[in-house]
């Protein structure tokens, strides 16, 4: 990562809800979910937050690098329906060598819809994938055991 990732950087991100990520889209198999409010899911919400941390950090980041979610601690107090937009707001609180902790909001243009802590990781990619790939082995080794 570049010395220009330092604590204190903001990013703001607007993003205009559709259909597709209100609660019976997270799950289509569950019908459980299908019964419920066509309102921003959490775990798309979830999403925008992090979506909006990955943004403030990609300039920072040399070729190669990314970053993993690692913590979430939100709260999501209000119903966005789709069609509105919604802004999320990401603040660089932290760097501890290659994790990075942000203070995050979200806001319908009506509520504040969220607020609380994301975390992430920054990683090689190549180092990532390469990990990754030992695991899939381990999996198709135990698979092929049994």
């Amino acid at each position: 990562m570049n010395p220009t990732l330092k604590p204190g950087l903001k990013h703001r991100f607007s993003y205009k809800v559709p259909e597709n990520k209100t609660v019976p889209h997270l799950y289509p198999e569950v019908r459980e979910f299908q019964a419920m409010p066509q309102v921003l899911a959490t775990g798309f919400l979830v999403g925008l937050l992090e979506w909006t941390c990955i943004q403030l950090l990609e300039p920072h980041l040399e070729a190669g690098e990314g970053s993993v979610g690692i913590e979430i601690d939100i709260a999501h107090t209000a119903a966005t329906p789709a069609g509105m937009t919604v802004t999320v707001e990401a603040e660089l609180i932290a760097l501890e060598g290659a994790k990075a902790r942000f203070r995050v909001s979200a806001h319908d243009g009506i509520d504040e819809i969220s607020a609380g802590e994301h975390g992430r990781f920054i990683v090689k990619w190549d180092k990532f994938n390469a990990r990754l790939n030992e695991k899939r082995k381990k999996i198709a080794a135990t698979a092929g055991a049994r």
